[in-house]
This record gives structure tokens, C-alpha cells and sequence, in this order.
């Protein structure tokens, strides 16, 4: 379909309604979601669309090449573990890997959070099975329990309701941490420096931790500090989740009286998974209209034609910013099923943000039973997706990362050298397994060892 058809169509909050729809809970009782829903669509929204506008500002820059997205958080959010340490501890590692990135870099990062509404999880089947007993699959707690009960796994309504206030209250702490001087750039160099004196590679890393102790010395000497530049103690953390249920997207979306388009207020940014693009299906629909940035995973699978179809339906004005495209291939199958992607992309003038998910196509089973991914695949992945984007003149313009501040072990490797033996000692994830903190710092300062050399994130255009 062309770009200009597409366009043409009516679009209404509602009209994803009209179409199929992907991994969606059953519910039992229509009357008692569709009451969830009417309380939620009075609520008030939990960003602005100023805000949304700013991040699609800022992605653009990203996309012509001038800023890098780093885009990281939970698998999914729990309500049994929601705490302000929790928050924090995801808040600081973010930064402290920003602060790395930017200095290798030589360009700002845009720091989104996978926070404040990453509840919902798409699932391979409908049904789970444990000793002979089937019940619904554990979709989010957005949805239902993680529990293995009747009870637990029945999808509930009223939880739409209780993911909302969870949302708004990280959203006021993240707020608060941002503007508050837990962000100020020294506070958090700081912690980059216990991080490489405590780490089995400090050798490796101690040098470009010297020379950003350095550039903020000089900067101090210069005046610019956080007495004279807010900049220097305050920060944006944006907000973003995967648009899984699109009751309660719709609810929470709005027509802004500024511009008088329609803005989805649940987040700043929405994107849409592997399982739900389906070109004439209920999520591209929904996410066409909105004017939220918005992103697409993108698997080894996807040809050329379908992606265009996909920039087309979702970004048919070739607006900068808009459109982020999340490659998630897996390590070693990246780099010979990108390029023809990348390549006609750039043929056809399209102007997208290209980002590396190296979770999804690198996770395994370990044989205790736990599900895991290895350091050095995500390394891989990353590293093909730089090499990819130099070899073809094009932007790698950002990672985007299944991760947690905690001291969790549910990924293999790293400086630490997590086996799967140790996976059982702090296995707490709700899904999928993360990085902890010590391993995406490492990331981050592997990820800055591919900006320095490209020449910053200019250097492959």
C-alpha cells in the first residue's frame, strides 16, 4: 500500500477496534472492562504531549546522526516488587551509562526508559502447562498473576486501574530524581569510578574514566558547574512501554489543544513488538494515528518489502524522529540479514532511527531450567550492528536493553563471570532475564569503545 493511500484513511482512537488483534487477554466479563476503561479515559494523562514532542525533537537528532538513543529497563514491571530503590537504582545505572556513552560518543544520549507502564508481556501461547494442569498464561501483571493458580491467572480488569497509579507514581519519583541531583553529571561520575575500581577489568576501563575526570575538572575550572548550569544536576528521562493492550492505550489517549493531534498520554514513547506488526492488524493501526515517537522490533525474518510497508504505515511523511526501527536478529545472524535492510532503507530516503535490541534473538535455556542470555552474544550482537551500519554508511543509532540496576544473576558472563550455576542465587525476574548493574555498565563501556572508534556516532555517515 502506498504511502499516500495509507495516510489518506480515516483514523479514530477506536478504529483498531475494526481490525484483527494479536495477544490479547481473555477476559470474562465485558460490562467490568469496559467500566475499567471509562475511569480510565477520566483520569488525567501521565505525560504531556509537549514531552512526547521534545523526545521526537531529540530523535531526530538521533536519526540525522547527532545523538545516540540509549533505551533500558525491565523485562516487565511488577507491583509485588515496585520500590523507590528499585526505581533508583535503574535511574542511576542509566545515567551512568550515558555519561560514558556521551563522552565517547561526543554527542548527547537521549535517555528513554523501558518504566512507567512496562506491565504487559506478549506470550508463545495462550495456555501454560505444569504437571498435567493447564491455565492461562501469565500475560503481565497488568493482566493477571504470575501465581500457577486459577485464580491468580484470570485475566482481571481492575489491574488496568492499579498498572495507571503504579505508572504515576515512578513517574513523580523519576521526576523528582531528575530534577532533584541525583543526575548531577560529577555525583554520577563518581559512581562510574567505584564501579571500575571495583571491576575485574578496571585495567581496561580506568583510562576513560581518567579522561572524563578530567573534562569535568576543566570544566569546573571554566565556571561550569552546577551552580551555573542546570544542565550539569539535571536531566530527561523519558518514558516508554511496548502498546500490548490498546483498551488501555486508547483510554489514555488525548487530542492535544495545542497542535489538535492525538497523543497517546500513557507514555512518551510506544512501540510495537515482534508478535503484533502485522501490516492490516490492530496495532499498526492504532499506532499510525498517534503522534507519540514510536518504534517497530524488527527479526530476522522481515524482508525489505515488509519493512517499507511497516516505515510507510507508521511513518508516511517521513517525519524525523518519528519512526525507530528495533533490530532484534540474534548474534551471527544480524550481520547477514541487516544489511539488504539497511541498504534499501537508505535507498529509498527513508529517515528512521536504527536501534539494537540484542536481548530477544540471544535468549537460551540453560540446563538447570532457567531461562538466560549470554554477555558476550549481546556484545556480539551490538558490535554486528556497529559494524553493519559503518560498512553501509548509515547511522547505529542506539541500544535498547532488557535491564535492572539490582544485583540480579539472570544473565550468564561478564567481567563477574556469572555461570548458570549461579543463575538460581538471584534469579527474580518476571519474565525475561536482564543485565544486572555491573553488566550493562560494562556494555556501556564496551558500546563506548565502538563510538570512540567510529569517530563518535558521526563517524560511519
Amino acid at each position: 500500500m502506498t504511502r499516500e493511500c495509507k495516510s489518506q484513511q480515516p483514523w479514530s482512537p477506536s478504529s483498531w477496534r475494526e481490525l484483527p488483534i494479536q495477544q490479547q487477554p481473555a477476559y470474562h466479563d465485558p460490562r467490568a472492562l469496559a467500566a475499567v476503561e471509562a475511569s480510565l479515559s477520566r483520569l488525567p494523562p501521565l505525560v504531556f504531549a509537549e514531552e512526547a514532542r521534545e523526545l521526537r525533537r531529540q530523535l531526530a537528532a538521533v536519526a540525522e546522526g547527532r545523538a545516540f538513543l540509549l533505551q533500558g529497563g525491565d523485562c516487565a514491571e511488577s507491583f509485588a516488587h515496585f520500590a523507590a530503590d528499585h526505581i533508583r537504582d535503574t535511574f542511576k545505572v542509566i545515567l551512568q551509562m550515558a555519561i560514558v556513552l556521551t563522552y565517547s560518543g561526543r554527542c548527547p544520549v537521549v535517555k528513554v526508559g523501558r518504566i512507567a507502564g512496562q506491565f504487559a508481556k506478549p506470550r508463545s501461547a495462550d495456555l501454560e502447562q505444569r504437571d498435567g494442569r493447564s491455565l492461562p498464561s501469565y500475560r503481565g501483571d497488568i493482566v493477571n498473576g504470575i501465581e500457577f493458580s486459577e485464580s491468580a491467572r484470570r485475566p482481571d480488569p481492575q489491574r488496568l486501574l492499579s498498572a495507571y497509579h503504579q505508572s504515576a507514581a515512578t513517574l513523580n519519583l523519576v521526576r523528582a530524581f531528575a530534577r532533584g541531583g541525583l543526575a548531577d553529571l560529577h555525583q554520577v561520575h563518581q559512581w562510574n569510578q567505584s564501579f571500575v575500581a571495583a571491576n575485574p577489568l578496571r585495567e581496561k576501563y580506568q583510562q576513560m574514566g581518567d579522561r572524563i575526570q578530567d573534562a569535568l575538572a576543566f570544566m569546573e575550572v571554566c565556571g561550569v558547574n552546577a551552580a551555573t548550569i542546570p544542565s550539569i544536576r539535571e536531566t530527561q528521562l523519558y518514558t516508554s512501554h511496548e502498546a500490548l493492550l490498546l483498551n488501555y492505550e486508547q483510554a489514555l489517549t488525548r487530542k492535544d489543544t495545542g497542535d489538535g493531534n492525538w497523543y497517546d498520554c500513557s507514555a512518551h514513547m510506544l512501540w510495537i513488538g515482534e508478535r503484533t506488526r502485522q501490516p492490516d492488524g490492530a496495532h499498526i493501526e492504532f499506532l499510525r494515528g498517534i503522534h507519540n515517537p514510536v518504534g517497530v522490533k524488527i527479526g530476522p525474518d522481515c524482508s525489505a518489502g515488509q519493512l517499507l510497508s511497516l516505515i510507510d504505515a507508521l511513518n508516511p511523511d517521513n517525519v524525523p524522529g518519528r519512526l525507530t526501527l528495533i533490530t532484534r536478529m540474534g548474534a551471527g545472524t544480524l550481520a547477514d540479514r541487516l544489511p539488504p535492510l539497511v541498504r534499501r532503507v537508505k535507498q529509498e530516503g527513508r529517515s528512521v532511527v536504527w536501534s539494537s535490541d540484542p536481548m530477544h534473538g540471544n535468549t537460551v535455556k540453560a540446563a538447570n531450567g532457567y531461562k538466560t542470555r549470554s554477555f558476550d552474544r549481546i556484545l556480539r550482537e551490538i558490535q554486528e550492528f556497529f559494524a553493519v551500519h559503518q560498512a553501509e554508511g548509515s547511522h547505529a543509532g542506539g541500544i535498547h536493553l532488557e535491564m535492572t540496576g539490582d544485583h540480579v544473576t539472570e544473565c550468564t558472563g561478564g567481567a563477574y563471570d556469572i555461570s548458570e550455576a549461579d543463575l538460581a542465587s538471584c534469579y527474580r525476574t518476571q519474565c525475561d532475564p536482564r543485565l544486572n548493574g555491573q553488566q550493562v555498565l560494562e556494555l556501556a563501556f564496551r558500546v563506548a569503545e565502538l563510538l570512540a572508534a567510529g569517530g563518535g556516532v558521526l563517524g560511519g555517515r
